[in-house]
């Protein structure tokens, strides 16, 4: 494997990294508040980074969250670009990616994402009814990317459903969405149905297994990297991404406690210089390059039509087990300060406290790993 970026993936990085730090300041994020920072998001639109995703693959979505985590900027760039350009891009129909992804990626169109834990059904032919309780960055978007109890993705229009604020401990824009025999559109479009009236089975020599092992059946009709249905692909790209801005939240809280550390002195030292500190800083370190190289590994497999199942899972959990322990030690490592609940790495203690559970908390993700490797579908 080779994790080394492509000349394309290191320029939209190191553009991405200028842009996040130019107007991603702590004075702008306080001023946004709960919201998400409108100018930002335009920035990074004009200057081709959310449209850069399609020919960077999902390895340099990774890298480009890092940016964003390093300084949790308030934008929806992991949702829109996991949910959307990349979910219509691999599994939508030639109809539904002429007309949907250049809103996409010049963020006329913002994507957010219900595909984990929804209580949703299609309630009659292209509508659908049921309710999801939190869906980050749900008041910014225009389209709902909905998974159905069967497994199958639709495309929700935030104008025909009911989307109602959601307060977080972390300012994710995150609302509630409620479906009463809304319209959809099923991504990939509307199932073929033989002479007889009956659903085809999937395109593979059996019903493809949900993350939690349950049979997805004709909810896997379309198939990208590695063999994975539609619903299997999402979930597992938007744990890989999220994972990547886990890295990013945690080299951020890792690097500001380092810049504290080394400037406060205490007895005349800097509180750097004990050795009870080296040891906290470097165990925080090194946990988060086991968030990134996890995450990488598998986006980079992903993007070459490997398996990644296990490593999906493998880098949610050490973004959620490692991405616990880092922002905690960000936090503890500034002492009184980082009870502060205006220091800017208090909102890195808030983002990484939020990624944790996202698409499943360490424990969950461990038991679906666990699952996989007893069925044989991913080596021990």
């Amino acid at each position: 494997m080779d994790f080394t970026p492509t000349q394309e993936q290191s320029a939209a990085r190191g553009l991405a990294a200028r842009i996040f730090g130019d107007l991603s300041t702590h004075e702008r994020l306080t001023a946004v508040g709960t919201g998400s920072d409108a100018e930002l998001w335009k920035a990074l639109c004009e200057a081709g980074l959310v449209a850069a995703v399609q020919d960077t693959g999902l390895l340099g979505l990774v890298l480009l969250l890092e940016e964003q985590g390093r300084t949790t900027a308030q934008v929806p760039f992991a949702a829109s670009c996991v949910y959307g350009l990349l979910a219509v891009s691999s599994h939508g129909s030639p109809e539904q990616r002429e007309r949907l992804l250049p809103g996409i990626g010049d963020g006329t169109a913002v994507v957010a994402g219900a595909v984990s834990g929804a209580r949703v059904r299609e309630s009659a032919p292209g509508r659908l009814s049921g309710a999801v309780p939190v869906v980050p960055w749900l008041r910014d978007a225009t389209h709902v990317l909905v998974a159905d109890e069967g497994r199958a993705l639709w495309l929700v229009r935030t104008a025909d459903a009911r989307c109602d604020r959601v307060e977080l401990t972390a300012p994710w824009s995150a609302g509630r969405l409620t479906l009463d025999a809304t319209p959809a559109e099923r991504l990939g479009g509307p199932l073929p149905r033989s002479a007889a009236g009956t659903l085809p089975g999937p395109r593979s020599d059996g019903p493809t297994r949900g993350s939690g092992g349950e049979s997805c059946g004709d909810a896997a009709l379309t198939h990208s990297a590695g063999g994975a249905g539609a619903y299997d692909d999402v979930l597992a790209s938007a744990r890989i991404a999220f994972a990547g801005l886990q890295a990013g939240v945690c080299a951020g809280a890792v690097a500001r406690a380092v810049a504290h550390t080394t400037t406060r002195e205490q007895f005349g030292r800097p509180l750097a210089a004990k050795q009870g500190v080296q040891l906290r800083a470097a165990d925080a370190h090194m946990d988060t390059e086991a968030i990134r190289v996890t995450a990488y590994e598998a986006a980079w497999r992903r993007d070459e039509g490997l398996d990644f199942a296990g490593h999906a899972l493998t880098a949610a959990w050490w973004a959620s087990e490692a991405g616990h322990r880092v922002v905690h030690a960000g936090q503890h490592l500034h002492g009184g300060t980082g009870a502060d609940l205006d220091h800017p790495v208090h909102r890195h203690f808030l983002w990484g406290r939020q990624l944790e559970s996202y698409l499943g908390c360490g424990s969950e993700v461990l038991q679906e790993l666990g699952e996989l490797i007893v069925r044989g579908e991913v080596d021990g």
